[in-house]
């Protein structure tokens, strides 16, 4: 069982009955059945009619939420192939957080359209949509002083850049911006291949699937992650070492102290 000493990574938590990695949800195969060409998004046509006349009311500061709190807020995105482990690791991670008092939630692909993105299907504009969604979400968890964990394939640079504009854009009012730490789960086409536990690839590679990322559809990999991880050379906890260690080099991992 997992303690508060600060730094031990090696206490940490076992993984979840249940997760293994390359679990692919439903979120994973759908997304990634990618159509025709995407063109690149500006950040105005986001904007409409109904947004323009409104104003920002200004209210607490992230410092002082960060004070209350006793922790900073900031947004870890995992992106990567289906069965790649982004899942597993991203769940793995939040259950450490939390163990150690540190407060995080992550927001999963499968389990928004449950709710907030119920309304969107799989077409191109609604994958840019489901993104912005996420992406804004994230930022408001981010903005509370919570560390935001999201885990979904985003296999296009321009949508994880604007994800990640929304945070580093966001340093207004005296607010110093959002950390966005993008998450690079790299492993081989062929070891995603092997694992895929739902037969996504297998129907690809059958035609039966059209337009799938890895297969008919490209995945464009970060060119600048802060973080690369690689699930088929390191265990789930390694994994999750790696990025607490990254986040400890960073100042970003406060761990609350016992109280007296």
């Amino acid at each position: 069982m997992a303690t508060k000493e600060r730094g031990r990574i090696s206490n940490l938590w076992p993984v979840a009955e249940g997760y293994q990695l390359g679990k692919l949800s439903d979120e994973d195969g759908q997304f990634s059945q990618q159509q025709g060409r995407r063109q690149k998004i500006k950040r105005n046509t986001w904007l409409t009619d109904s947004t323009r006349n409104i104003t920002w009311h200004t209210g607490l500061t992230r410092q002082e939420r960060n004070q209350a709190r006793g922790q900073k807020g900031y947004t870890i995105w995992f992106t990567g192939l289906s069965a790649s482990g982004k899942s597993t690791v991203a769940t793995a991670l939040e259950q450490h957080l939390l163990h150690l008092g540190v407060a995080a939630y992550r927001l999963d692909g499968d389990n928004v359209r449950f709710g907030l993105n119920k309304d969107l299907g799989f077409s191109e504009k609604d994958r840019n949509e489901n993104i912005r969604r996420i992406a804004e979400v994230a930022k408001l968890f981010a903005d509370s002083s919570t560390v935001a964990i999201t885990s979904f394939i985003s296999p296009y640079r321009a949508d994880r850049q604007l994800a990640r504009e929304l945070h580093t854009q966001s340093g207004q009012a005296g607010n110093a911006p959002l950390e966005f730490i993008e998450v690079y789960v790299d492993i081989p086409i062929e070891v995603a291949e092997q694992r895929d536990p739902k037969g996504l690839y297998k129907k690809a590679r059958a035609g039966e699937i059209k337009e799938f990322t890895g297969i008919s559809a490209p995945y464009e990999a970060p060119l600048e992650a802060e973080i690369t991880i690689k699930t088929h050379e390191n265990t789930v906890e390694e994994c999750v070492a790696q990025i607490v260690e990254y986040l400890k080099s960073k100042s970003l991992l406060f761990i609350p102290t016992a109280s007296a």
